[in-house]
């Protein structure tokens, strides 16, 4: 049958509008707070038996659902999630003994392991048959595992706006699923502007949440189920941990529908509960108040950190005010022992959101707000997830500083400089190099002076499949690659559509025939020979071909000189690069030298005075220096000071290791041609490695 989907209302003016799936705004009043509305009293006498013939998915409840016949949905066995009786956690609150049920449904065995999967797959199929290909979500944690598993099904592109509190383990996961995710250094609320003013900027669009129908349409599901398990009965209670709403407003409407429609003879009472650290609703309707005032979050349970609820808690208001309900906030540790209470109890791994839901049922137990002998269904609404920590790397995160107040951030120039800083930092650059020392010398030349995000490849396979898959603004190709050459590469980019358009940088050592310098003339943007240009040319030509302007090395980089043009000659030659350290003792000379020679990765020279060191450098100019400030023919200071004067060793890093006590002032002189000191009574010598990687190419 049909859907029966009639007509969209507007939530706020309660203007009526035609059916639209994708209606946006109220076309009086402007407002996207919008409801879908169906023709009950068409809905056939016999649906109950209709739907349980039906296949146990989402789709089965088609008449009360918005899409039109024959729409294709992306799936991925979202919905019809169990219904299980909690017979310990009657015995453990003793409420079994008073003739009452408590019941779970348990949202963990969706996809992803929530809830929000229902959210997904309705979004995600709604967009994807509107030709939408990418899209903006500003997100906690769970919608966004949803969002980024259904859309990469679906072949969308997601940027996730994140706060800073989300686990890196979930942006981790989300990046396994290929979104961009950018974490904001703020809240939630300020990471929801933030994208908004992103989706504006860029012309994407932008998830409606709770406002759009499709989220909410998404949530009545739930209750459908819960209904049809119960044998087309309503619990007494529905309860539910609450963040911006969008489930029991989606879950509430569907069972009001099924009441209105003559299917079940109650609508349970409403039982939110929110973290006493982020608790806008519940302060509201204790004092209440037909409006909830915002909050600053402060909370261990991320997933339930939003501040401001919005309409959301308006509406849910009036139905606690119609249909009966209580709202009631649990600290922290009042939700993780109840996280390990249902565990013991009942067998349920849930992540501390949903053992909100838990505490709640206990406090609204106690408070007397549940009568003896009623039915309970609470909403386990999420697992404890699990994401590999070290399958991705921290490079697939975006880091969004907001270094201003949030009220600051507000104006439009603030907001500004925060997005140029993002534009920045979400520009992609993927290199094809079989030599990871070009590569990565490469990386760092761009990143001493851009924010830019670069990926690095080291054979061709690998190459096109991460430029398929990433994107990028630009791409660096090396020529010379064992099986497949950079030629076949350039060839394949261009003969696909995906990837045809994406400018090419040819960096090789290759000496080229005339025919060859024609072909790479045509397809690729430009052309340079390694070891034979210097890092600020590299550098501006890839800025102007990015559309940036050329700036000096960044300040806050964690290389704090640029990369000497020296190292650029060796391009192509396999050369290790040269360390030398400047010690006079010569037992922690050795000591380095062992360090920084762990698995052939550098090249050392030893030098135990000032007058060695200068002739070490005669013989060959390092690519970094390793220097003590206690010498016995001048002291350390003084030598630092002679290399920045000489042209050949004027860029050349230097990392001061020393004994020596250092106060402030001599700090602070340091620092002016040093790239960093250390003190070798506190040295960290796996740290000091890993400082030395960042600086010069494995």
């Amino acid at each position: 049958m049909k859907t029966l989907f009639n007509s969209v209302r507007c939530l706020v003016c309660g203007y009526e509008m035609i059916a639209d799936l994708y209606a946006a705004r109220c076309e009086r009043c402007g407002n996207p707070w919008l409801d879908a509305r169906y023709d009950l009293a068409a809905l056939p006498a016999d649906w109950p038996g209709i739907v349980a013939r039906r296949p146990l998915n989402l789709w089965r409840y088609a008449e009360l659902l918005p899409f039109p016949e024959g729409f294709t949905f992306v799936s991925m066995g979202e919905g019809w999630t169990p219904l299980t009786r909690a017979a310990g956690l009657e015995r453990e609150t003793g409420y079994g003994k008073q003739g009452g049920e408590i019941w779970i449904k348990d949202e963990r065995q969706n996809p992803t392991g929530s809830l929000k999967d229902r959210q997904a797959a309705f979004t995600i199929s709604a967009l994807k048959a509107r030709g939408i290909t990418e899209m903006v979500l500003a997100s906690t944690g769970n919608a966004a595992a949803g969002y980024a598993a259904y859309c990469a099904r679906a072949g969308i592109k997601l940027w996730v706006f994140l706060p800073s509190s989300v686990p890196a383990e979930k942006m981790r996961e989300l990046a396994l699923y290929g979104a961009e995710v950018i974490k904001v250094t703020g809240t939630y609320d300020q990471a929801k502007e933030i994208a908004a003013e992103f989706a504006a900027r860029r012309g994407i669009y932008l998830d409606g949440g709770a406002k759009a129908i499709p989220g909410k349409e998404s949530m009545k599901t739930i209750a459908f189920e819960i209904a049809e398990q119960f044998g087309w009965q309503a619990p007494d209670w529905y309860i539910q941990a609450v963040s911006g709403g969008i489930g029991p407003l989606g879950v509430m409407k569907g069972f009001i529908e099924l009441h209105e429609a003559g299917l079940i003879e109650r609508v349970p009472k409403l039982g939110i509960v929110q973290v006493t650290g982020c608790a806008p609703m519940v302060r509201a309707w204790e004092r209440g108040l037909a409006q909830a005032e915002p909050v600053q979050p402060d909370t261990l349970v991320t997933v339930l950190a939003t501040g401001k609820p919005g309409l959301a808690y308006d509406i849910l208001k009036q139905m606690t005010d119609q249909y009966g309900g209580a709202m009631i906030a649990v600290s922290d540790g009042e939700a993780f022992r109840a996280m390990r209470r249902m565990a013991r109890t009942e067998g349920f791994s849930m992540e501390p959101a949903a053992s909100v839901a838990f505490a709640g049922l206990e406090k609204l137990l106690v408070a007397g707000h549940i009568l003896p002998g009623e039915r309970v269904l609470v909403n386990c609404s999420g697992h404890t997830f699990s994401a590999e920590k070290h399958a991705l790397e921290d490079r697939y995160v975006f880091q969004l500083q907001i270094e201003a107040p949030f009220q600051a951030q507000r104006t439009p120039e603030g907001l500004a400089v925060t997005l140029e800083q993002l534009d920045e930092q979400i520009t992609t650059i993927v290199i094809i190099d079989d030599n990871p020392n070009d590569s990565r010398l490469l990386r760092r030349l761009l990143q001493t002076y851009k924010q830019y995000r670069i990926f690095e490849a080291h054979n061709a396979a690998d190459g096109l499949d991460l430029v398929r898959q990433r994107r990028p603004d630009l791409i660096m190709l090396d020529l010379s690659m064992p099986e497949t050459d950079g030629f076949a590469v350039l060839e394949a980019l261009k003969a696909d559509e995906r990837t045809r358009e994406i400018p090419v940088v040819i960096v090789s050592a290759k000496t080229l025939t005339p025919d060859e310098w024609t072909y790479l003339r045509h397809y690729a943007n430009s052309i340079w020979q390694k070891g034979n240009f210097s890092a600020r040319e590299l550098v501006n030509h890839v800025a102007e071909m990015l559309g940036d302007r050329v700036v000096q090395p960044r300040k806050h980089s964690m290389i704090s000189r640029p990369v000497s043009d020296r190292l650029l000659k060796t391009f192509g030659q396999g050369r290790r690069p040269r360390i030398l350290v400047i010690d006079d003792y010569v037992a922690d000379a050795r000591l380095l030298r062992r360090l920084f020679e762990i698995n052939h990765r550098f090249e050392v020279v030893e030098a135990h005075s000032g007058a060695e060191a200068l002739e070490a450098i005669e013989e060959s100019i390092p690519d970094l220096i390793i220097l003590d400030l206690i010498l016995p023919d001048i002291s350390g200071e003084q030598l630092l000071e002679m290399l920045r004067q000489r042209a050949p060793t004027r860029d050349v890093p230097v990392v001061i290791v020393s004994a020596k006590e250092i106060d402030p002032g001599l700090r602070a002189r340091l620092a002016v041609h040093a790239n960093s000191v250390w003190s070798k009574a506190t040295l960290d010598r796996s740290s000091l490695l890993a400082h030395v990687e960042t600086i010069l190419p494995e």
